[in-house]
C-alpha cells in the first residue's frame, strides 16, 4: 500500500504482536515473496555506496528480528485448506493467522488485542467488526452467546450468511488466534461455500469441544482484496501521508469536477 508490500504490513503486524516465526502460506510460482525478505547484500551495498540511508533501513528492517519460511497450497481449495499445509510448522501450539489483504491501522495490532484476549481465555480468538447487515454476505457471522464488554462467546458460526439466515452483524475479519486443535476440526471438514474447505467451518467443528470467543477489535479496516477496497486504501493511506497529502487532495479536487471518462492528468 503506498508504498509498502501489504505481505510486509502483515508482517510487520505479527513482529509487533510479539510473534518471532512466520510462515507463509503461498500459491506456487509466489516464491518471489519469501525472497522479500530474505538479505539483499547487493542492493544494501548500493544504497550505502549512495549515502541513501532512509531506503537501506527500510531494505534491513523488512524481516528483522523475524524467522521466515514458507509452505505452497498447490490447490486453492480454500482458506481451511491453506491452513492445514502450515501443520508442520506450527506444531502444537496456539498460533495467529493473519490474512494480508485484511489491513488494520490502530493505536495497537489488532493481533496483539487478540494474544491478550487469547492467554485470558486460552482458547481460540476469532476478530470481529459490525458491518451493514446487507454486505454480511461478504463474511462469516457469528451467533452470540455471552458477552464481557467487546469479547463475545461464539455461540455459532456461519460462512457468508444471506442477509436473512444470519445470526448477526458481527462479521468474522481476517484475524485468528487458532487452537493447534483447529487442524484436526480442518480434516473434518467437508467443503463448504465455494467447493473449498472454509477456516470458518473449520472453527465451527471446534464448538462444543472448545471455547471460541470474539473478539470486536479496536482498530481502522481496510480491505485490499477488491480492486475498488485497493483504490480506496490506496488514496486513504496516501493522503494520510503529509508528504503527499496537499498533492492528493489537489488531484482529488479536480477529479471530482471532471467528467469520468476525461479525467485530469496525473503528471
Amino acid at each position: 500500500m503506498v508504498d509498502r508490500p501489504v505481505i510486509e504490513l502483515a508482517v510487520d503486524e505479527a513482529r509487533q504482536s510479539g510473534i518471532s516465526h512466520v510462515t507463509l502460506v503461498t500459491s506456487p510460482g509466489k516464491e518471489l515473496l519469501l525472497r522479500h525478505f530474505e538479505p539483499a547484500p547487493d542492493l544494501e551495498r548500493y544504497l550505502t555506496e549512495r549515502g541513501k540511508t532512509d531506503m537501506l533501513e527500510r531494505v534491513r528492517a523488512a524481516a528483522a528480528g523475524i524467522e521466515l519460511s514458507e509452505v505452497i497450497q498447490y490447490e486453492p481449495l480454500g482458506l481451511g485448506h491453506a491452513v492445514l499445509q502450515a501443520e508442520a510448522e506450527i506444531g502444537d501450539q496456539f498460533f495467529g493467522c493473519l490474512l494480508p489483504d485484511d489491513v488494520f491501522i490502530g493505536a495497537s495490532p489488532v493481533l496483539s488485542q487478540m494474544i491478550e484476549v487469547q492467554q485470558r481465555h486460552q482458547c481460540t480468538v476469532l476478530a470481529v467488526r459490525r458491518v451493514p447487515i446487507e454486505s454480511i454476505g461478504r463474511f462469516g457471522s457469528i451467533k452470540i452467546g455471552a458477552q464481557d464488554g467487546n469479547v463475545y462467546e461464539v455461540a455459532d458460526l456461519v460462512e457468508k450468511p444471506n442477509v436473512d439466515e444470519a445470526p448477526s452483524d458481527l462479521a468474522v475479519m481476517g484475524r485468528y488466534v487458532l487452537s493447534p486443535a483447529v487442524f484436526d476440526a480442518l480434516r473434518r471438514t467437508e467443503p463448504g461455500a465455494g467447493g473449498e474447505i472454509q477456516l470458518t467451518d473449520g472453527i465451527k467443528n471446534l464448538l462444543g469441544q472448545q471455547k471460541v470467543v470474539a473478539l470486536e477489535y479496536a482498530a481502522d479496516y481496510f480491505d485490499v482484496g477488491t480492486i475498488p477496497g485497493w483504490l480506496k486504501t490506496s488514496i486513504a493511506l496516501g493522503r494520510a501521508r503529509t508528504e503527499y497529502r496537499e498533492e492528493i487532495e489537489s488531484y482529488l479536487r479536480l477529479l471530482l469536477d471532471s467528467p469520468p471518462e476525461r479525467p485530469p492528468s496525473t503528471g
